[in-house]
């Protein structure tokens, strides 16, 4: 595989380089990796090494440990990062070429990772050249759907009604709204509902969090 040469201006040293060389990469196989020529690593890496005095052990260590990504992981990461610049999208796993389908996996699998907060370093570092990588379709997915509930219950509110019930609804329409607004007051007071998402509840649709008060007869 011929690697995508890097023509960026990048500020010395680099802090991609850099972490590849702290995870026990070579210069030659970080230049290799990145288009770079190995004496403009050599140099960013250099001073890298005066600012850090503990970076040369750490990169030895981890040399000798073998810890990090393997090369053919960066292989791949490099594979996909050119394949991308030149496609200009990402690959898919229902293409019928397998090359792309195996991209598209490998890429899948990083982004599980990331969702999971347990990707590598140098894997975050490289992709970084492709802004949007760890975009997750059933993540956004459920922020649309989250967005959509909210402007349903807003006209439900608007509508006169009262905070819609869970149990024992007068509607599946109702139903389906209590369950959602349930859902982020459970959510809220585990801590667990993100804060832009309580101050667009709170903007939208002021008293969500206390709903319904016993004895209280419906809005009108």
């Amino acid at each position: 595989m011929t690697p995508m040469v890097d023509t960026r201006m990048r500020r010395a040293p680099d802090a991609e380089w850099v972490l590849m060389y702290r995870l026990g990469l070579s210069r030659k196989r970080i230049a290799d990796l990145v288009g770079a020529e190995p004496a403009t690593v050599g140099y960013h890496l250099a001073i890298a090494r005066r600012r850090d005095p503990e970076l040369e052990a750490t990169h030895l260590a981890a040399a000798e440990t073998g810890a990090g990504p393997s090369p053919g992981g960066l292989a791949r990461m490099e594979e996909i990062i050119t394949w991308v610049a030149t496609e200009r999208r990402f690959p898919t796993e229902r293409s019928e070429n397998k090359g792309e389908r195996s991209m598209a996996r490998w890429l899948s699998d990083r982004r599980r990772e990331a969702a999971q907060g347990i990707v590598h370093p140098t894997y975050v570092g490289g992709l970084a050249r492709v802004p949007g990588w760890d975009w997750n379709p059933r993540t956004a997915a459920d922020e649309d759907k989250w967005h959509e509930r909210l402007a349903q219950l807003i006209d439900f509110r608007e509508e006169g009604n009262d905070w819609p019930r869970h149990k024992m609804c007068d509607s599946e329409r109702e139903h389906t709204l209590g369950v959602w607004v349930h859902a982020q007051r459970q959510k809220q007071r585990r801590g667990e509902l993100e804060a832009e998402k309580v101050k667009r509840l709170d903007a939208a649709v002021p008293g969500w969090q206390t709903g319904r008060t016993r004895g209280r007869s419906p809005r009108r």
